[in-house]
């Protein structure tokens, strides 16, 4: 398991192909909209780059915890 930043996956990704679409605004959008799984690291959110190009050769992913602010108890 390679686990990297967003900008660290998208770096990869050109290096691998340098013609690719995917840019760090398509990774945060989806990992906002929940459709990419992340691992929180504080507050930076980490992709697994191995499982990577499953997701964006359509694979099914599990859904992962909402990014954002969540709910405090009163």
């Amino acid at each position: 398991m390679r686990m990297r930043t967003l900008p660290q996956a998208v770096q990869i990704l050109r290096e691998e192909d340098p013609e690719t679409a995917i840019t760090l605004t398509a990774l945060r959008r989806m990992v906002k909209q929940g459709k990419l799984p992340v691992t929180q690291m504080g507050r930076k959110p980490l992709i697994d780059l191995d499982r990577l190009p499953e997701y964006l050769q359509g694979a099914a992913m599990p859904p992962s915890t909402p990014y954002g602010i969540r709910p405090i108890k009163e």
